[in-house]
This record gives C-alpha cells, sequence and structure tokens, in this order.
C-alpha cells in the first residue's frame, strides 16, 4: 500500500480552538466522528497516578543527527506554531510548556484513572470492540504502588479491562514480584523481545504477540518492552532476563502473524520515540506502532513509510483513540485524536473512583502530611535540570554534607504551582523507586567527566538505538558545558565548582551525593526521608535560577 493511498485525520483541532477554559465540556473532549471498522484506546506511562495531577509538558528537547529538528524535539512556542495551537488555549497548556503555571491555574489539573476510565468507557460505549493497549511504566512511580508492590496499580487497571501491555519499569519491582503479577493478569502481557536470558530463548512468561477479532478483522498486536533494561536500571533486579530491540526477531514476528492472516499488525512499544521512528524506518510490515518511554504527547501521528506512529503523553495525561478502515487485509485510512484528561472537565467514573479510594485509604494520612510549600514551579521534564531535580540535589549536598550532588535524568514526575503546599505524597510522586538509597562517596574529577560524558552518549548519540538513557544526569553543586553536536569523550567541557568557582581538577577528590545508583548493596537513606528532611527545615522552597548548564553544538 503506497502511503499517498492511506487517507490519515486527526481531530485534534476541535478542543484546541476553544479559547476559554469555561467553554470546554466533556462532549466536545470526547467527540470523534467514528470511522472504519477497527478503534485503538492507547495510554502509557501513567507512572501509578492514579489521581489528578499538575504536568508540565518539557521546554527544551533536543533531537540530533537526523532527528534535529522534528518531532517530538520541537517544544514551547515553535511547537504551537508547528500545530498552529493558539496561545492560551487549552491543548496551549495540554501541549507545551510556556506559562505553564498560569495556565495551570485557570485550567486545572489534569489526569486521573477515573476520569481516564469515563473517557475509555465512552469510547466503547461507540465502539464496544475497541481495543484498549497500555504501553507500560505503569507499575512504578508513587507511595502506594512502592509499598503496595504495584498492587494498587495493578487492582485499578484491572478494572479498566485492557486487552494487552508492555513493560519497562516494572521490572524494577524484581522478577519474582513481576512473574507473581503477571500470572494473575487477567490480559495479555507482551513481549517479543523480552528473553530468557542464560538460553537466549523467548521468556516463557512473555508472549511476543496475541490476535484479537474486532470489527471482522483480524488484528496481531505484537509487544516490545523497554530495550535496555539492564543499563537504565539495576540488572540484578531481573537477572534472568535479556532485552534489546531485536529487529530480526519483531521482522520475523509480524512475517509469522501476517502468515497467520493477521489483517491489521499493531505494535504496542515502549522503545521510545526516535527508536521507534528508526525500527519502523527498518522492520516492514507494522501497520502501527503505539509509542511509549519517551512520554511525548503529540496532536498527530507521525508516518514512516507506511507505519503510523502514536505518542499519548504520560502519567495518566492523555488517552490516545485511533480508528482504522482496514480492508482486504490493508490499512486504508485511520483517524486519530489525542484526548486530554482536563480533570475540572470530565465526569470520575464513580466505581473506579471508588476503587482508587480503597488503594489508597490505607495511607491517606501519611500521603497528605504536608512537609512544606512552594514558592516555585517545581516541575522535572526538559534535557537538562528541571525545578524538582534541582530541589532534590540541593537536599543532597545539604542533608549529605556533599560538594556535588547528582540526580537521575527520570523523566516521570508531576509538576506542582507556585502556592501549592508540598504533601509526602508529592515527594514520593518524584522521588519512588526500588533502589532510592541516597549514596555519598568519593569521586575524582576526571570519573566525574567520564559520568557526565557517558550519560550525554546515551542522550545525544546519533544513532537513536544508541540512546539508551532518560534524560541528562542532574548536577548540583557544580556546572559544565555540554556540545552536544561532538563524539562521545569530548561533549563535556568547562567543568567547575561552583561554591568556590574554581575547575574541577581531573586527579582531585570531590564528596559526591546521589542516588539511583544501578549497583547493588549500594547504602544509604532512602532519596524520600532526605528530600522531606530539607524541605520541612525550609519550610518554604525557593531556588535561585539554575544556568550551571551551557549547552551549544545545538
Amino acid at each position: 500500500m503506497a502511503a499517498s493511498a492511506m487517507v490519515g485525520a486527526s481531530g485534534f483541532g476541535n478542543w484546541a480552538r476553544l479559547a476559554a477554559q469555561q467553554s470546554l465540556t466533556q462532549d466536545q473532549l470526547l467527540q470523534f466522528d467514528t470511522f472504519g471498522n477497527v478503534s485503538l484506546i492507547h495510554v502509557t506511562d501513567i507512572h501509578a497516578q492514579l489521581k489528578p495531577i499538575y504536568f508540565r509538558e518539557p521546554s527544551i528537547n533536543i533531537g540530533v543527527g537526523g532527528n534535529k529538528g522534528e518531532v517530538p524535539h520541537v517544544t514551547g512556542a515553535d511547537f504551537r506554531r508547528l500545530y498552529g495551537i493558539e496561545d492560551g488555549s487549552p491543548s496551549h497548556y495540554a501541549l507545551s510548556s510556556g506559562d505553564f503555571a498560569s495556565l495551570a491555574q485557570a485550567y486545572g489539573k489534569v489526569g486521573g484513572l477515573d476520569r481516564v476510565a469515563t473517557v475509555i468507557n465512552a469510547i466503547r460505549a461507540d465502539r464496544p470492540d475497541a481495543l484498549l493497549l497500555d504501553g507500560g511504566d505503569t507499575w512504578h512511580g508513587s507511595m502506594t504502588c512502592y509499598k503496595t508492590e504495584g498492587q494498587d496499580m495493578v487492582n485499578v487497571m484491572n478494572a479498566l479491562k485492557p486487552d494487552a501491555m508492555t513493560f519497562h519499569w516494572e521490572f524494577t519491582l524484581g522478577s519474582e514480584r513481576v512473574q507473581e503479577i503477571v500470572e494473575g493478569l487477567p490480559f495479555a502481557a507482551l513481549g517479543q523481545n523480552i528473553f530468557d536470558a542464560e538460553w537466549d530463548e523467548p521468556a516463557e512468561l512473555f508472549k511476543p504477540y496475541k490476535f484479537f477479532e474486532r470489527g471482522g478483522v483480524k488484528i496481531a498486536v505484537i509487544g516490545q518492552a523497554f530495550p535496555y533494561m539492564p543499563i537504565a536500571n539495576p540488572r540484578w533486579m531481573f537477572p534472568e532476563y535479556s532485552f534489546g530491540i531485536r529487529d530480526e526477531n519483531m521482522q520475523a514476528m509480524v512475517d509469522e502473524v501476517r502468515a497467520a492472516g493477521a489483517e491489521l499488525v499493531v505494535c504496542l512499544s515502549h522503545n521510545g520515540f526516535d527508536v521507534d521512528k528508526q525500527m519502523a524506518s527498518v522492520v516492514t510490515g507494522i501497520d502501527v506502532i503505539l509509542s511509549g518511554h519517551t512520554h511525548d504527547a503529540l496532536p498527530e501521528p507521525v508516518l514512516v513509510g507506511e507505519t503510523i506512529i502514536v505518542a499519548s503523553g504520560s502519567n495518566g495525561k492523555f488517552v490516545s483513540r485511533v480508528d482504522l478502515d482496514v480492508r482486504d487485509g490493508r490499512m486504508m485510512g485511520f483517524r486519530h485524536k489525542l484526548i486530554p484528561i482536563f480533570s475540572d472537565v470530565i465526569t470520575p467514573d464513580a466505581k473506579v473512583a471508588s476503587l482508587i479510594d480503597e488503594q489508597r485509604a490505607p495511607y491517606k494520612a501519611e500521603l497528605e502530611e504536608v512537609i512544606g510549600t512552594t514558592d516555585e514551579l517545581l516541575y522535572r521534564r526538559g534535557n537538562f535540570n528541571g525545578t524538582w531535580d534541582d530541589l532534590i540535589c540541593n537536599a543532597l549536598m545539604s542533608e549529605r554534607e556533599a560538594d556535588i550532588a547528582m540526580s537521575p535524568g527520570v523523566r516521570w514526575g508531576p509538576s506542582l504551582i507556585p502556592g501549592d503546599n508540598i504533601t509526602r505524597e508529592d515527594i514520593w510522586n518524584v522521588t519512588s523507586m526500588s533502589y532510592g538509597e541516597a549514596y555519598r562517596s568519593e569521586m575524582t574529577g576526571e570519573f566525574i567527566k567520564v559520568i557526565l560524558e557517558d550519560v550525554a552518549d546515551n542522550i545525544f548519540n546519533p544513532d537513536p538505538y544508541y540512546q539508551q538513557g532518560g534524560d541528562m544526569v542532574r548536577i548540583g553543586g557544580m556546572g559544565y558545558r555540554i556540545d552536544v553536536s561532538k563524539p562521545q569523550g569530548e561533549r563535556i567541557s568547562d567543568m567547575t565548582l561552583l561554591k568556590t568557582g574554581e575547575a574541577i581538577d581531573p586527579s582531585k577528590t570531590y564528596i559526591v551525593a546521589g542516588w539511583a545508583s544501578v549497583n547493588e548493596g549500594t547504602e544509604g537513606p532512602q532519596i524520600w526521608d532526605v528530600v522531606e528532611s530539607h524541605i520541612r527545615k525550609q519550610g518554604t522552597i525557593t531556588l535561585e535560577p539554575n544556568n550551571s548548564v551551557e549547552v551549544t553544538g545545538v
């Protein structure tokens, strides 16, 4: 099928042009001209956020190599211009970073799985046999998820009745716990690239694909788990498994399902957007890639050859609906809508709302305890520093008496707006993980540079298949210059210790505090306790503007 033969449309414009939040209704958010014979519903990267939150999109998202200047590496006003989004509109607030605090006050919070349930139910009322697919990073990212080892999320997601999911952070619960949950799931757990590490054969617990018969169409959904688990997360937590992109196996799976009569092939992916684009250019025969991991929210799918790639954001902030016209074993066209979950506009589903409250009830007092307040917009996303990470680095330096602090460049974690209380739940939302020990160690200047160069290559290698990290490691107490256009080993220069202004000496030793080390047996207090102690002492959080990283080569 030539790409030109396929008709595509995104219904994003309807809510994009409603100027004032008062005029926004649930009916308008859900309005969709039903199309074709198959509907897909996609959610991904929920990160255990059961309740409505604020979530600011990144203001910096640098693309390199062939992806330079391509979506999703377009942000702010440039992004709004690209998609014809009016300043101050609901879609400005939902999809880009500018003027976030004031728009947040106007439009309110986003997400909440009781609202997501309402949207899913509305789509199913219109298209009863729609497929609901979860892209993973679901059982990770909150205090209740940590305390229940993912059970709170499993219980709530089961109530939404997904048809399949794939995986990433789930594995940091440890492979025994993952097996226990997966064996009890009432839907398919998929990953064509999850292999038994010892035998290098597909892992029995995870099927590569599943067939569904919907709208008179035979659909194959192939799972693609996060390829770089042992690099980005602690290998010792899931030693039985190996991952990787496994293009050749993916092609074999596509060929296998096509030979078995699949008329529509959907890849449920946790690769990240640029990796998905590259995979679509290498593997033939995939109709739709539902993309996850990099948290991108795009109002229109991106077409690579004959494959459409759909990006549905994160933290329960969006639900994607894709309607497809599949005839004679071919995808003839699609309609798509990225539905923003404006919490004040969408009526919560009563059953799911009560189930959520039930999961949270044993921890309610702990979750809601106010630790301090913030005068700052606290957010995480962006290739470099976010204000939440600046606060975490400050906490590490003061509580652990360190010269320099390092905080991982993870993408998850809701935002807070100026004037908000900071509750214990808010702190856990940006720190919760199963290896949260805050270490304190000695590192030479040379070793610190090696770490920065290594992480930078994970993000800015021009080949997407070598982009294995999240965002850049966040640094406190130190400044540096990075040239993203240079090769590995040559990107980082001008490292300086902020408190003295002197250059970092390669041979000198510095006290470094950090957290989320992938090394087994890391010792130290839990990061959420470190941050809580710091915020209690501060009372009200104010932060100096962070201009310590100079980015060149963009």
